[in-house]
C-alpha cells in the first residue's frame, strides 16, 4: 500500500499544474511529507517538504517562488501547487511521507519504497 500521485498532465511553459497525494488505505505516516521528481536520465531530486503537524514547508531552491506545498490534514493528504512551469520542471513527481526530522533539504533522501508517480510534461 503506497503512496499515490495525481494531477500531472501536458502544460505549455509558464502554464499551471496541481498534484494531490494521498495514502491507499492508510493515512500518512511520519514527521514529514514531501515531493520528489525524476527527469529521463536523471536521479531523483527533492522539490518540496511539509511538516505535517504544524505545516512547516521547505523548497528546493529550483521551485522556490513557483511551487507551493499544503496539506489538508482532515482529507489525509498534500498538494503541490506548481506556477510558472518551465521545460525542466518536467520529469515524474512522487509523493513520500516518513520524511525524518528536522524538516530540510531531502536531497540525500533515497529510503524508498516510493509509489506509483505522475508524469507532469511542460512543453516550450
Amino acid at each position: 500500500v503506497q503512496l499515490q500521485a495525481s494531477g500531472g498532465g501536458l502544460v505549455q511553459a509558464g502554464g499551471s499544474l496541481r498534484l494531490s497525494c494521498a495514502p491507499s488505505g492508510r493515512t500518512f505516516r511520519g514527521y514529514g511529507m514531501g515531493w520528489f521528481r525524476q527527469a529521463p536520465g536523471k536521479e531523483r531530486e527533492f522539490v518540496a517538504a511539509i511538516e505535517w503537524r504544524i505545516g512547516l514547508t521547505y523548497y528546493a531552491d529550483s521551485v522556490k517562488g513557483r511551487f507551493t506545498i499544503s496539506r489538508r490534514t482532515a482529507e489525509h493528504a498534500i498538494y503541490l501547487q506548481m506556477n510558472d512551469l518551465k521545460p525542466e520542471d518536467t520529469a515524474v513527481y512522487y509523493c513520500k511521507d516518513e520524511l525524518p526530522y528536522p524538516l530540510r533539504d531531502y536531497s540525500d533522501y533515497t529510503s524508498g519504497p516510493w509509489g506509483q508517480g505522475t508524469q507532469v510534461t511542460v512543453s516550450s
